[in-house]
């Protein structure tokens, strides 16, 4: 497949950062324009809110496009916190709290209170590239997994440090190494779908 350029919607070092180690060379990533706003993700679907950042980000460049959004899905907390995963805890964030640990304390804290003790869960991620001449691709990847019961490991980003995937060794994604993740993750499945897709 030739190598092509596409602007990352995202403005997340980490996401962008996992997003080019696992594309590797078959694309020319461009970082989003910092003149380019934040797109507010006012979708229901994850699907929705990566459409909605890959076409305004194509909109505002001339570029195609390439977005995400990634949802954690958990099956005692029947499939939140979803949608809003990266937020979840942003309405009761204490000053100075890192978003992604008040993201983990409150999941943690939800899964003690919940009546079901059942902490298997999903990442899913959805994936779409916008073109300029209106045509798009979609694609997703989901891994499931459980929940563990206190943050482990010192990788990662969000919810790594909590979630051990039931195709690893027993370790959350925080302690794997950056390939042992890409290989199995949410992510990783979903961004190889969608280069499949565009070599059609």
């Amino acid at each position: 497949m030739s190598r092509r350029r596409l602007v990352l919607a995202s403005a997340n070092p980490d996401k962008a950062a996992e997003m080019a180690e696992i594309l590797g060379g078959e694309f020319e990533l461009v970082a989003r324009p910092g003149d380019v706003p934040d797109v507010e993700e006012s979708a229901g679907t994850l699907e929705g809110n990566a459409r909605l950042k890959a076409e305004a980000i194509c909109a505002a460049t001339g570029l195609p496009a390439l977005a995400d959004d990634t949802g954690l899905e958990v099956d005692a907390l029947r499939g939140a916190p979803g949608v809003h995963s990266a937020r979840w805890a942003a309405k009761s964030i204490r000053p100075g709290m890192p978003v992604d640990e008040a993201n983990v304390a409150k999941l943690l804290a939800a899964l003690s209170a919940a009546p079901n003790r059942d902490r298997r869960a999903r990442f899913r991620t959805v994936v779409v590239v916008v073109f300029p001449d209106g045509g798009s691709v979609t694609a997703e990847g989901t891994v499931r997994g459980h929940i563990t019961d206190a943050p482990r490991g010192a990788g990662g980003f969000g919810y790594d440090p909590v979630f051990v995937p039931d195709e690893g060794d027993g370790r959350t994604f925080a302690e794997m190494s950056r390939a042992e993740k890409h290989a199995i993750s949410h992510r990783g499945r979903a961004l190889r779908a969608m280069v499949a897709e565009l070599g059609r």
